[in-house]
């Protein structure tokens, strides 16, 4: 049985559906980049966020026990008591010790390496392939 095509019938050519396809693969060229610009600069918002408020809850700390935590206590001192240390009111943070955007470990140092600080607390920032690489730190 042979089959015929009838005049009334509609559909798209090859030629429209390559069309189609075209496009959409320059629009995704042209947005997807400039999305990703901004997930990167959000992460980066996030961190200096996120190292304002670690840095308030230091402040509170040191309300507590009169000093910073030390280097070597690092900032699992805000989340268990550590040793020799009495006037602990912790936990200071619920949830572990907290990491950066990019699931990285916060630098931190008491004293600090900055002249004006008292200590450091930095992200190392997105990884990235330049070696100019600045980390985020406190103000």
């Amino acid at each position: 049985m042979a089959t015929t095509t009838r005049p009334n019938e509609r559909g798209f050519t090859l030629l429209e559906i390559l069309v189609v396809i075209a496009i959409l693969g320059l629009l995704i060229g042209l947005v997807a980049p400039a999305a990703l610009r901004q997930l990167g600069g959000a992460r980066i918002s996030v961190a200096k966020q996120s190292i304002e408020r670690i840095g308030t809850v230091l402040d509170m700390y040191k309300l507590d026990v009169g000093t910073y935590p030390s280097t070597e206590q690092g900032l699992q001192a805000l989340v268990e008591r550590p040793t020799g240390v009495s006037a602990w009111n912790g936990p200071y943070m619920k949830g572990g010790v907290p990491v950066d955007p990019w699931n990285k470990p916060y630098t931190y140092r008491d004293p600090s390496t900055r002249s004006g600080h008292e200590y450091d607390l930095c992200s190392a920032g997105p990884p990235d392939s330049s070696s100019a690489q600045q980390p985020i730190c406190n103000q």
